[in-house]
């Protein structure tokens, strides 16, 4: 791959994905880039070549490498894309896609600005938040979003606003250019969010109000948090969305899974839409898990679980298989 003179970020080949995801399991990815800031990545994406993988990661909070690894470049936001500020209007804040999202959420009451409160409760960065319009405790994040600013594999930047997107539960689709899908009907209409684009910053739209009772918001959702989630074993939050009028770990539980494991992964008994890694996990154990999940759930309750969790990579292969 041909690289700028001028890049100022680092790249490594054959970097271990294990130790950028949450669950610490899973294979390598060829190339693995991690900016400097904005300017640089878009010098760096102008030199990636138009057939090669792109894949951007923040906390690694909501995904699982295979163990046989990744093709193509991995590009890492948390280190680089991290700048934040209360903008002019003094009810906007502008947060780069590499920040974790609770760090936005204690900057807004720190400013006496409501409605980011839930953003504490979400383990990822701001860029993951986006791309699955991620929530909890009643909020989401689309609710609270201005405008976002986008990059395409050109380094191009563009500024979009909601009316540009459709998302929904878990769900963020950019809409092709001069088409309505509302009036059309046809799904061609949308662009599945990132594939095209990934997020890179986003302006949050907030009121003004009493910061300290916000503060105290954001404590008791985090005690909440940590009493219901395995939070002191490596992990990727909530696996699978919660169905319509359900939820994903009321169904596993049910179906007595709750504790179940397959090699170093488990079913957590403290909360069943969550695997653990209990120290030497593969990603094969916890895909297995995952699909043991779905298919118990299904020949229970009739109900298809929809992971929440990507799922990239290569599985590895065995001795003797045929690559």
């Amino acid at each position: 791959m041909p690289m700028a003179a001028d890049l100022r970020g680092q790249l490594r080949h054959n970097e271990p994905m294990a130790r950028h995801v949450s669950w610490r399991a899973g294979g390598s990815v060829a190339r693995a880039y991690e900016p400097a800031d904005l300017p640089d990545l878009q010098e760096f994406l102008r030199t990636v070549p138009a057939a090669e993988p792109i894949h951007f990661v923040g906390l690694g909070s909501n995904l699982l490498v295979r163990d046989g690894g990744l093709r193509g470049t991995v590009v890492f936001t948390h280190w680089a894309l991290r700048k934040l500020r209360l903008e002019a209007s003094g009810d906007e804040i502008y947060a780069e896609a590499g920040l974790p999202s609770p760090k936005v959420a204690r900057f807004a009451a720190l400013h006496g600005l409501v409605g980011a409160e839930f953003l504490a409760g979400i383990p990822g960065t701001v860029g993951g938040a986006l791309a699955m319009n991620a929530g909890c405790y009643g909020g989401e994040t689309w609710e609270i979003v201005a405008r976002v600013c986008t990059i395409d594999r050109g380094g191009e930047l563009y500024e979009r606003t909601p009316a540009q997107y459709q998302f929904g539960y878990r769900t963020v689709l950019l809409k092709a250019e001069g088409e309505d899908p509302a009036a059309t009907g046809h799904p061609s209409s949308f662009i599945p969010h990132p594939s095209e684009e990934w997020f890179v910053a986003a302006t949050f739209k907030l009121v003004r109000g009493d910061g300290a009772m916000s503060r105290d918001k954001i404590k008791e959702l985090l005690t909440r948090r940590i009493a219901s989630q395995p939070l002191n074993e490596p992990n990727a939050g909530s696996v699978f969305r919660n169905p319509a009028g359900d939820y994903a770990a009321r169904l596993i539980e049910a179906c007595g899974l709750k504790g179940h494991a397959i090699g170093g992964a488990v079913i957590s008994p403290k909360h069943a839409n969550f695997i653990v890694n209990r120290g030497a996990a593969r990603a094969a154990d916890i895909e297995a898990l995952i699909e043991l999940a779905q298919h118990a759930v299904k020949a229970k309750f009739g109900i298809e679980l929809e992971r929440e969790v990507r799922i990239i990579g290569e599985a590895m292969k065995e001795a003797g298989e045929e690559t």
